[in-house]
């Protein structure tokens, strides 16, 4: 439905552009939501980006756009932006998404706007420009509610009223003592069903979670993702709230770690193929396949090694397909489980030996599962045959084996690169599948041989 919808706005766009139909874009672009507007925009030419974005005469929607753009197509678009209009246009953006921009601007470009800006504003953004990129103090935003613990339920309403008119997250007021420092927190729901009289202090919430400045940023999306909070305060080392990460960016943050995680564990970079070049994309992927290229260089000299076996029972070979892949299969859903349990904070270290213990009961249920079908396909496939019965129970055997090491390894390997400081999702995929798939041939002609007396 949503995607139906992009394709009918970018339609209608083009064609009223092309008619140069003002009164109908102004009409379109006030109903649209930016979110939309921004992906009409990547798909339309240099011209009718510059004839819409003319169009849209609100400064904080065309920030809101601005934010909402993928980063090359709003640096390019930028360098034809007037300089007084792209100052104003950062002046009235929120300080994180504009020190967020500033950042992928020249630092001459970004200097300069900055230098312009209104004084409050510049100075909130140069802060959180001065704090890492991956850093919780990036991400805050320094407008927020603080009000002192002795002040009234009436008197806090009657001040958000005529002071916190433009604050970007109202729900929650945050509680400082008489010296700054962070002491507690009220909801809005708390704050209008009690006495009008009643103090912040005698009922706001004391146990309060919080982070600093320098806190990982994936740490605060856990955080939040944890508690359901609708926003994280930032407080500096006195213990006094320097800003707050709302939960729109903490969702920005575990969109592009899983994106990131799901790109790693395939091989391919961190970036999204459509801004990847050529040669770039075959660089980043080179050293990942090499990995997947040395293990099918060893399942083939395994297999070598059991040619008379392979002469005398050519049939063996018709079962290494289904083996290896249904050990690969398993080991790469328990990989996945794994490494997203320890990128979303739900699974740690110490859980190493309930981890592991519950992929592998599960590789084995699954393994006697189909160890049995396919021992009955292949008794049955093989009936004339005098030695279909040890077959069968050659490649039953076989792929139960192959699923339980899978799942151990693929539960075991993202749990050990953890611990050695080495990102799961980077190393596990190659690791995981090349292993597997040499410990699966090499079982299957192993218990073959014993059975069927090679």
């Amino acid at each position: 439905m949503h995607n139906e919808r992009i394709k009918i706005l970018n339609t209608s766009l083009k064609r009223l552009l092309r008619r140069g139909a003002t009164k109908q874009l102004l009409n379109i672009i006030k109903k649209t939501h930016m979110a939309d507007l921004s992906i009409a925009f990547k798909d339309l030419s240099a011209d009718n980006r510059e004839k819409l974005f003319n169009l849209i005469d609100d400064l904080e929607q065309i920030g809101l756009l601005f934010s909402m753009l993928d980063e090359n197509l709003f640096i390019e678009f930028v360098k034809n932006v007037e300089f007084n209009k792209l100052v104003d246009i950062f002046d009235h953006m929120p300080s994180d998404d504009a020190a967020s921009l500033l950042t992928l601007l020249d630092e001459e470009l970004s200097d300069q706007i900055l230098s312009k800006m209104r004084k409050e504003e510049s100075d909130n953004v140069e802060q959180l420009m001065s704090y890492g990129e991956d850093t919780a103090g990036s991400l805050m935003v320094t407008d927020f509610i603080a009000l002192e613990e002795d002040v009234g339920a009436k008197q806090a309403i009657e001040t958000l009223q005529n002071k916190y008119l433009d604050v970007e997250m109202p729900f929650y007021i945050y509680v400082v003592d008489e010296y700054g420092k962070l002491v507690g927190v009220s909801s809005l729901r708390q704050l209008v069903v009690v006495h009008p009289q009643k103090p912040l202090k005698e009922f706001m919430a004391k146990d309060l979670v919080t982070v600093k400045p320098y806190t990982d940023r994936e740490e605060v999306a856990k955080l939040v993702a944890r508690y359901d909070y609708l926003a994280v305060p930032v407080v500096d080392d006195d213990n006094k709230i320097v800003g707050i990460v709302t939960v729109d960016d903490v969702i920005d943050i575990l969109h592009e770690a899983a994106t990131e995680d799901m790109l790693k564990m395939a091989g391919v970079g961190e970036e999204y193929i459509e801004i990847q070049t050529i040669l770039g994309g075959a660089r980043i992927r080179l050293p990942w396949l090499f990995a997947s290229f040395l293990g099918g260089v060893a399942a083939f000299f395994i297999i070598g090694g059991f040619e008379e076996n392979l002469a005398k029972f050519t049939s063996l070979a018709a079962f290494i397909p289904v083996i290896m892949g249904m050990g690969g299969n398993i080991g790469t859903q328990s990989s996945t489980i794994v490494v997203r349990g320890i990128a979303t904070g739900r699974i740690n270290l110490s859980d190493f030996s309930k981890v592991v213990s519950k992929e592998l009961a599960v590789g084995l249920i699954l393994g006697v599962i189909y160890g049995l079908f396919i021992g009955v396909i292949a008794r049955f496939a093989f009936a004339a045959d005098l030695f279909a019965l040890p077959l069968a129970f050659a490649v039953g055997l076989a792929i139960l084996s192959s699923m339980s090491i899978a799942a151990l390894v693929g539960s075991m390997v993202p749990l050990i690169f953890e611990r050695l400081n080495i990102d799961p999702a980077v190393a596990t995929g190659p690791i995981v599948t090349t292993s597997i798939d040499i410990v699966s041939v090499y079982c299957y002609f192993m218990i073959a041989s014993l059975l069927l007396g090679l």
